[in-house]
């Protein structure tokens, strides 16, 4: 990231390589600055490349210029400088930030960049220039949306009437720059739009199914546990806070279907990931980390209850580690992995402590602790959920 020091080098650096015309003047360029949205790359002391963004809105940045010196180009520096950018803008903020910028259609270097960055253009902005170059809007897609196989076509460059005309529906975009008989043609995909009220819906009416399938698990396991002389307290106990978080995110996500249907302050994301994690560290993980304990209450076995044990233990790891996990969808740091491992070994020491007729309750305190930070990581120290994997921004149906 640039810094104050840096502007003097950074002048020469644009005034070298760029047209006057597009040089951010030194007002825009100590606004950047101050508001961390340049960014350079440096070989042997000096600057070799930069990416300069401004801020009119807190929701919308635009880019203002991506410059290379001739020297270090085609090495991978301005795509690095843009991918970088992009990804710290959207790690800064926890609403998505729209990235956009201009290119018009007589740069197939800047537009081939933005497009392999995750770029698409949408619209041909009319800003009343007499060329012939076309001003196209690009936008960065953090989304993942589908592209209709059957609806794409290749549009030349040059074919202003052809292109301002397959760029008018708002569900067109460019997706590619490619070469066709000989000269640069723009690829022309139809995005299917989706209803995100249906698919929030969906979300909300699922997750409710799900609590509500995991409640009835844990309270007929707590029934089992009433019932029987024998059956450890502090698992009772593990027993019951499983239930009462379990309940709590059937109420979540209660309020995610009212956050729909009535209450509209575009805050869905943020319940529905209350009501993810409550009932995965608070209802599924207790209920199958209790399976083997409870088992090792009414069999005399313990070779299979141990098989057991570390059988679930080897699956909950594997979840754990997979794409699928709540986890997954957030940051990792080091406790958090030394929370994990533990999470994922506590089958095998709560069945070993019961079958040996040992006191399980340091056991049993130790995983409500663990789970509870875990819980507390997620919910107040982390972001929304997002994807975590780079994906590419746009996939075909197939």
């Amino acid at each position: 990231m640039a810094h104050p020091a840096d502007l003097p080098l950074l002048r020469t650096l644009l005034t070298d390589t760029c047209d006057a015309a597009v040089v951010p003047s030194p007002t825009l360029l100590a606004d950047a600055l101050a508001h961390n949205l340049v960014r350079v790359a440096e070989s042997s002391g000096e600057l070799v490349g930069c990416v300069v963004a401004e801020m009119p809105s807190p929701g919308h940045v635009r880019l203002s210029v991506i410059a290379v010196r001739s020297e270090a180009r085609r090495q991978g520096v301005a795509s690095r400088l843009l991918a970088e950018l992009v990804q710290q803008i959207s790690q800064k903020s926890s609403e998505p930030v729209l990235i956009s910028a201009i290119a018009n259609t007589e740069q197939p270097t800047v537009t081939r960049l933005l497009l392999t960055c995750g770029f698409i253009g949408t619209r041909v902005m009319h800003t009343g220039g007499t060329g012939d170059a076309l001003p196209i809007h690009f936008q960065h897609k953090f989304r993942v949306e589908y592209i209709d196989p059957d609806a794409r076509h290749l549009v030349h460059v040059s074919a202003r009437e052809q292109l301002m005309e397959s760029l008018a529906p708002a569900d067109h975009a460019i997706t590619a720059l490619v070469t066709l008989s000989g000269a640069p043609a723009f690829e022309i995909a139809r995005f299917e739009r989706d209803d995100p009220a249906t698919l929030q819906s969906g979300e909300a009416a699922a997750g409710i199914a799900f609590s509500g399938s995991i409640l009835a698990a844990v309270t007929f396991l707590l029934g089992f546990a009433f019932t029987s002389t024998s059956f450890p307290d502090d698992v009772r106990l593990l027993l019951i806070g499983a239930t009462f978080s379990t309940v709590l995110s059937l109420i979540v996500y209660a309020s995610a279907s009212g956050e729909l249907a009535r209450i509209r302050s575009n805050s869905f994301g943020k319940i529905m990931k209350w009501g993810n994690v409550l009932s995965e560290y608070g209802g599924v993980l207790p209920l199958v980390i209790s399976l083997p304990v409870t088992y090792a209450q009414v069999s005399d076995n313990p070779w299979t209850t141990m098989v057991l044990a570390v059988v679930l233990s080897a699956a909950i790891a594997w979840y754990e580690h997979s794409e699928f996990s709540i986890a997954f969808r957030f940051r990792r740091s080091r406790s958090e992995i030394a929370l994990t491992v533990f999470t994922a070994v506590s089958p095998t020491l709560g069945a070993a402590l019961v079958a040996t007729k040992t006191i399980s309750w340091p056991w049993t305190a130790a995983l409500t602790a663990a789970l509870a930070m875990r819980t507390w990581l997620y919910l107040f120290r982390r972001g929304s959920e997002r994807g975590i994997t780079e994906r590419r921004q746009w996939q075909i149906r197939e």
